[in-house]
This record gives structure tokens, C-alpha cells and sequence, in this order.
């Protein structure tokens, strides 16, 4: 398929082929401004393509965006009561998942407040209470997790390994590489306009994420993985790859060296000790940079 905008505008995406499995989880990956939302928007039907076809898209789709329409007249409670009866359900059934889920994402004290009214967090959590009412077979994230708070991210990882259990389609995009990390049936990137699957990085065991000091490390000398992420020891440098609109962020930690690299993307070179804080940095940044690869001389997580 390929989607451009006006009749004679660029092509946004063009030749671009997807599929996605029953029951699989799909993470989409690119630059900024590669295509990576406008790819999410056609999955959800959103948009229609300006030339091919999408088939099989299930009657229950659910879709939340990457910035979420909150000055809506409704309370949070409304809100979700009125997508549940438009989703199919009935009118109690949808009042009590409106509650469990508003409860479920920390929310349920902001209930009967106007959506206009709601923090970006709060409404955050509105839109991916909205998308998970219905049971959606297919569920499409665009930086939904941008905004949460750590707990309401943890639950959205839940509700997310919920639907892949239940036979659910789930396809998304996280600025963040560690998000559900190792999980993904399949990864995509989008890149001139094209879609191409790259290899799915490999979970960290269980036994290498505990922060016993007298686990083996099983990494070699200059790579320690720690809850999920990684922890480069003492001397060693790592390299980050990333992309963003605008200049890098003022003072970055440890002074990274940066270079040009393809696509875009540009490659930051820092201390070992210096690595989580300049990760920190880009990930909380205004807008947030996209970590695209972080990793070791020899060695990537």
C-alpha cells in the first residue's frame, strides 16, 4: 500500500507491505517524521490508503494516537461510557469496564472531571483506558505510553501482554528501545518510505536482569544487563543511536562525542558512567529523542 497526502503530494509511505498475525505483538520502529504514525493510522483505518489495500481488519480495532484529543464535553467517566456503547457494549457493561479500567490506570479519583480539565497524564490514561474497553482484536499504540506515570506504564505493559494472550493483534510504537523488550513476535522499521523487517532483539534472561553482584556475568567484561536495560562497567564506552527534531540537548552528561550517521540519526559516543544520564536526558526531552541502538564496542542490547 502507500499513502501520500493531496493528489500530487510526496509519498509518505509507498510499496508497503505488512502483516499481522493473530495473537502477535508487532513493534514498529524509524526515525522522526519517517512514516511510523501515518503507517499506525492506516492499520487502525484511521486513514485509507491513496493506493493498494488493507484486508482483514478486525470489527473490534482499537487505536490511541500519539496526542490524544482531550477538550472532548465529557468527564472521564462519560467519555469512556459513550466509546463502550459505540464499541458495541451494553450500557452497563460499559459503565462498569469504564470504572475498572479508570481504576486499573490510577485514575478513577478523576472520574466525573471534565476531560478539558485532566493533567496530560490523566488524559493519557483516558485514551488508553478508551482503547482497551471493547477487547479490541487488534489494538494499534502510537507513544501511548508517552506521558504515564511509571505504575500506569507497567499496567499498560499488562493490558498489552492481556490481548496478545487473549488472540489479540497488537502493533506499536515507543520512543523508548526497552519497552517490552524482548516480547515483540516481529519489528519493523520504516525508512524512505518503505516498511522492512529487522531481527527482534533477544529478551535479557532472568537471571542476568537480579542485581546480585555475585551473579556470573555472562556478558563479558564490558556489559552487565540490570532490570531490563544495561549497565556498561567501569571504562567502557558506549555508543547511542538516536534521532530528534531540533538541536541535541544542552549539557549532556559526560560531553558525548557525536557523529552523522545514515537515515538521519546521529551517534553519540559517551563514558560507561555517563551512559544512563545522557539516556535519561534524551528520553525526557521536549520532544523526546527515539533511541534508536545502544550498545558496547562489540556489544548491543
Amino acid at each position: 500500500m502507500g499513502r501520500r497526502y493531496g493528489l500530487r503530494g510526496p509519498w509518505v509511505l509507498r510499496g508497503a507491505d505488512l502483516t499481522l498475525p493473530p495473537g502477535t505483538l508487532v513493534r514498529i520502529t524509524g526515525g522522526n517524521g519517517t512514516g511510523k504514525s501515518t503507517l499506525l493510522r492506516l492499520v487502525a483505518g484511521i486513514d485509507a490508503p491513496s493506493e493498494g489495500r488493507i484486508t482483514g481488519r478486525p470489527a473490534r480495532t482499537a487505536y490511541v494516537p500519539e496526542r490524544f484529543p482531550a477538550a472532548l464535553p465529557f468527564t472521564a467517566r462519560g467519555y469512556l461510557r459513550h466509546l463502550g456503547r459505540v464499541q458495541g457494549l451494553g450500557r452497563a457493561e460499559a459503565a462498569a469496564r469504564s470504572g475498572e479500567w479508570l481504576d486499573r490506570f490510577g485514575a478513577g479519583a478523576f472520574a466525573d472531571t471534565p476531560l478539558a480539565e485532566l493533567s496530560k497524564g490523566s488524559s493519557q490514561k483516558v485514551a488508553v483506558a478508551q482503547a482497551l474497553l471493547a477487547d479490541p482484536a487488534l489494538l494499534v499504540l502510537d507513544e501511548a505510553w508517552t506521558g504515564l506515570d511509571t505504575a500506569a506504564r507497567e499496567e499498560l505493559d499488562r493490558a498489552v501482554r492481556e490481548r496478545v494472550a487473549a488472540g489479540a493483534a497488537v502493533v506499536f510504537v515507543d520512543h523508548d528501545p526497552r519497552r517490552l523488550a524482548g516480547e515483540p513476535d516481529a519489528v519493523h522499521t520504516v525508512d524512505a518510505g518503505t516498511v522492512r523487517r529487522v531481527p527482534a532483539p533477544a529478551a535479557v534472561s532472568p537471571a542476568l536482569r537480579a542485581p546480585d553482584a555475585e551473579a556470573p556475568d555472562t556478558l563479558g567484561p564490558a556489559l552487565r544487563a540490570d532490570a531490563g536495560a544495561f549497565r556498561a562497567l567501569p571504562g567502557a564506552r558506549v555508543r547511542i543511536v538516536v534521532s530528534g527534531t531540533g538541536a541535541l540537548p544542552e549539557g549532556l552528561p559526560g560531553s558525548p562525542a557525536s557523529a552523522v550517521g545514515p537515515g538521519g540519526t546521529t551517534a553519540l559516543t559517551v563514558d560507561a558512567a555517563h551512559s544512563d544520564a545522557v539516556l535519561r536526558t534524551l528520553l525526557t526531552a521536549h520532544p523526546a529523542w527515539h533511541v534508536h541502538d545502544v550498545g558496547t564496542e562489540g556489544a548491543r542490547v
